[in-house]
């Protein structure tokens, strides 16, 4: 006889309870993208946390070479073979304000989609009109800034080379390619993840999907900017 109050073959065994969300679905299978976007902070900000530890690292090493003497073969005395390097200062801050200007546009990217994300459920609802005004291309004009930044940097290696300062011409310099390097490659990272968002847009792939990518380049975009503003600080100031 079935009891009304335990369900089924009065076992007791109650009905599962579905949460929602644990896989990144709602409990009607729909995909839960406001957890996604949840977890992907979560593990922008533990990539974040590594990159910092890896430049404190390197910033340590720089300070404590920078003041490391040398046995001098001929003298028998300790010197210091630490070279003031030459910086291109006025390039590097031509690139500093694009990188500047292109974590604006990453702002203002991240905020168009965060809007667009929040207006498609009253879009998919029949006799809803939203305006439907042509959207500025921020994600674009991001790209293009992160592409005219890598191509300034390449350049002032490039001023570095000829002024006599290459990779391996003295510990000083070999840091300056390290650490500008360095940056480069994770902002290169970064442009990937750009790209990535506007071929997801051009394909018409869902708008949360997009968010949830743009969201996170556009934080580790302004960590990358900020790290540039502190690089650039050290290598002009600590030299």
């Amino acid at each position: 006889m079935k009891d009304p109050k335990l369900g089924q073959g009065g076992s007791g065994v109650p009905p599962p309870v579905t949460d929602g969300g644990g896989d990144g679905r709602e409990d009607n299978g729909a995909p839960d993208y406001g957890a996604r976007l949840r977890r992907a902070r979560l593990g922008i900000l533990l990539l974040l946390v590594t990159v910092t530890m890896l430049f404190v690292a390197f910033t340590s090493a720089y300070i404590f070479r920078q003041g490391l003497p040398v046995l001098d073969e001929r003298t028998g005395k300790n010197i210091s073979d630490w070279v003031q390097v030459s910086l291109p200062t006025g390039l590097l801050v031509i690139n500093t304000l694009l990188l500047l200007v292109s974590s604006v546009t990453a702002e203002f990217a991240r905020r168009q989609i965060t809007q667009e994300a929040a207006l498609a459920p009253v879009q998919s609802i029949p006799g809803i009109l939203v305006d439907g005004e042509r959207s500025f291309p921020w994600l674009a004009v991001t790209i293009v800034l992160g592409f005219g930044f890598l191509a300034g940097q390449w350049i002032a290696w490039r001023e570095l080379q000829a002024r006599g300062f290459y990779l391996a011409t003295s510990p000083s310099s070999s840091f300056v390619y390290l650490l500008t390097a360095a940056h480069a490659i994770h902002l290169s990272g970064g442009m990937l993840a750009l790209i990535y968002a506007g071929v997801t847009s051009v394909l018409r792939r869902p708008v949360e999907l997009r968010r949830i990518v743009v969201d996170i380049t556009a934080w580790y975009w302004h960590f990358m900017t900020l790290l540039w503003i502190y690089i650039f600080a050290l290598l002009e100031f600590a030299r």
